[in-house]
Order: structure tokens, then C-alpha cells, then sequence
């Protein structure tokens, strides 16, 4: 893959966060924001319960473009949290630095 084609959920992020910052009534992520964290969490779960159906039903197609839209409006939802990739990037790593079962331990004690 050249560095022309190459996209990155970072690459998303930063048009997620120049579009939600932009007063254009035709943009949907501006939309989104506008509407606040319920609406927009709302979607996130919609697009998380089409994802979840797609997988299931085994149609990879379907799924590929569920997968694009829950990952776009778990972006939004960020954005608006204001909680940038990267820190979330960072606790996956942190995640990573264990086992599963470790992780899931220290999450859960008891």
C-alpha cells in the first residue's frame, strides 16, 4: 500500500474533529455534535447493534461497512467527549502489556 492510499483511524479522528468544529449545516458530524453526547451515543450503539447483527449473519460486505460506521461514530462520541485516540490507543497498550485474564482481573477484582 502506498502512503497515498494509507488511512488511519488517527486520519479519521482529525476529519472528525475539523467537521464537528465546523459550523456547516450539511455536515452530519457537525449535526451530531450539535445535538450533544445522547444523540450521538445513541448511534454508536445503533451502529454497534448492526455490527453485531452483520457478524452474526456472516455477510462480510455488511459487515465491513457496519464495522466503518460504528468506528466513525465511536470517533464522534470521542470527539465530543473530548477524549483524544490517542489516550485510548495508550490504555489498549497498557491492556496489552498482560494477559487477557489479567486485565479482565485488575478490572474486576473479587
Amino acid at each position: 500500500m502506498s502512503g497515498a492510499e494509507r488511512f488511519t483511524l488517527a486520519d479519521l479522528e482529525n476529519i472528525v474533529a475539523e467537521r464537528a468544529a465546523s459550523d456547516d449545516p450539511k455536515s452530519y458530524t457537525a449535526s451530531l455534535k450539535r445535538k450533544g453526547q445522547p444523540v450521538a451515543a445513541k448511534k454508536l450503539g445503533e451502529e454497534a447493534v448492526e455490527t453485531v447483527i452483520a457478524a452474526i449473519e456472516g455477510d462480510p460486505a455488511r459487515l465491513t461497512s457496519e464495522a466503518a460506521d460504528l468506528l466513525y461514530h465511536l470517533l464522534v462520541v470521542l470527539e465530543i467527549g473530548r477524549v483524544p485516540l490517542a489516550d485510548v490507543m495508550a490504555e489498549l497498550r497498557r491492556r496489552t502489556a498482560q494477559t487477557g485474564l489479567e486485565e479482565k482481573a485488575a478490572r474486576n477484582p473479587g
